[in-house]
């Protein structure tokens, strides 16, 4: 499926769709015993802050940004999801698989959103810290703008709040915000593309397409290209969802998307190629006054992107332990529960490419690919030379795969982490930090000019 096209398979077959609810592009209605599970996030007495196309747009573009790329599989979950009258994942696949499956897709749909909380914290205190150090007269050592000071500062003062709200269409304008600092930072990261990257070492092999390890990096690729864990709650704020109208505006996401991240990517390891991080912004030097900014939006994106996965650990806990409905009380409690318990963690964990590894190959490989290829494969009554279901019959053993393999390599070939580190070219007199090559420590100290020039 081609990003920004709408193929004929994403509609059901004409002589189904009188069953399946889609005869004149009608809403589909779930069961009376799913309805719970939407009233909690979108109530139905508060139909007027049900958000439009637009507004749900930008929160997928969130939601696929602080976490990456959606792919087809996003579709067939929505999909399936139709097939079978549910309107949350976990409804889904309780109904396709019973009770074992829901609990496994409980743990695994908790899991996700919660170490995704986690990293973006880590992200956070890393980032922002290294923005107040660039303040004239401010101390480096001083405790206020450590990591532990700024990510315990954040919490309380915005994702807290925001993660407090029960409508997730309240977040729209929230994501919007989020966006155009994307925009923003992906124009920094651009300019230090062309003004930094000649300066930079490259390393060799940098431009071999796969290495042993690569399945490692599918991982990383699983934990961001997902989106499915809020996907629901997403299709459920839209004002009459369809599996039509959620097909366009998966694909007007994915354009947006997969542009902005491919331009990051590209711009990212044309730089520093082997030297990549996988925080990218633990790259640059901490004296670029450019990147300082670039780090400080890429910050406020993070923290506004936190409450979204907060939406969903939250919407776990309430469909397994309180029936799908949280009191008033109980939405606070969990909520600051959730929430306290992550920042703890983050506060203990300060190596970020390891937990992206983890999540991605545990988590988010079987949410994105096998789970709804299984569900749809058994709910659908289409012939197997069906698109989706060759689709479904490919997707499958490839996430099962990466899963098995990827969670191995991630534990016998961890990554090495430099977190809080400054890499070598960023000391251009400085040798031993290196073990270039002569011609390379000549680039290095060509450095010293550069940070002369573009730096400060």
């Amino acid at each position: 499926m081609r990003a920004g096209t709408r193929p004929q398979h994403l509609l059901p077959p004409q002589d189904n769709r009188a069953a399946m609810g889609y005869q004149r592009q009608d809403p589909v209605i779930p069961p009376q015993r799913d309805l719970d599970d939407r009233e909690t996030l979108v109530s139905e007495h508060e139909y007027k802050e049900k958000t439009c196309q637009s507004a749900a747009l930008f929160n997928v573009v969130n939601s696929i940004i602080g976490s990456g790329i959606i792919d087809f599989s996003l579709v067939l979950l929505i999909k399936g999801g139709a097939l079978s009258g549910t309107d949350t994942y976990q409804s889904l696949v309780n109904k396709t698989f019973g009770f074992p499956g829901y609990i496994l897709l409980s743990v695994l749909q908790f899991l996700y959103p919660f170490i995704a909380m986690i990293s973006y914290n880590i992200i956070a205190g890393d980032t922002l810290s290294k923005v107040f150090q660039r303040i004239p007269g401010v101390d480096p050592e001083n405790v206020f703008i450590g990591r532990h000071f700024i990510i315990g500062l954040s919490t309380v003062t915005f994702t807290l709040p925001l993660s407090l709200y029960r409508n997730i269409a309240k977040l729209g304008k929230v994501s919007l915000i989020s966006t155009g600092l994307t925009t923003l930072i992906l124009g920094i990261v651009m300019a230090r593309a062309i003004s930094l990257g000649p300066h930079i070492p490259k390393t060799e092999d940098a431009w071999v397409f796969a290495k042993p390890n690569a399945i490692q990096a599918v991982g990383v690729m699983s934990f961001a290209f997902i989106c499915h864990h809020n996907s629901f709650l997403v299709y459920s704020s839209l004002e009459e969802p369809t599996v039509a109208k959620w097909s366009r505006l998966i694909h007007m996401s994915i354009v947006i998307s997969v542009f902005i991240c491919i331009f990051f990517a590209t711009c990212g390891y044309l730089t520093f190629t082997g030297f990549t991080q996988g925080d990218l912004f633990e790259n640059y030097c901490r004296n670029d006054d450019l990147v300082t900014f670039g780090r400080f939006c890429y910050g406020v994106t993070v923290i506004l992107t936190y409450p979204m996965e907060c939406f969903v650990t939250r919407e776990v806990i309430a469909n397994v332990f309180f029936g799908g409905n949280l009191s008033s009380v109980f939405h606070i409690v969990v909520t600051v529960m959730v929430i306290t318990v992550a920042t703890l963690v983050s506060l203990l964990i300060d190596c970020l490419g390891i937990v992206l590894e983890l999540n991605g190959v545990l988590c988010a490989t079987p949410l994105i690919f096998i789970i709804p290829s299984a569900c749809y494969l058994k709910l659908s009554e289409e012939p197997r030379t069906h698109s989706d279901k060759i689709m479904s019959y490919v997707m499958l053993p490839i996430g099962a795969a990466v899963m098995v393999f990827g969670f191995v390599m991630a534990i016998t070939n961890p990554q090495d982490c430099t977190h809080g580190q400054e890499m070598f070219y960023c000391f251009p007199d400085n040798f031993s930090l290196t073990n270039t090559s002569e011609s390379h420590i000549q680039q290095t100290t060509q450095l010293s000019i550069l940070n002369i020039s573009i730096f400060q």
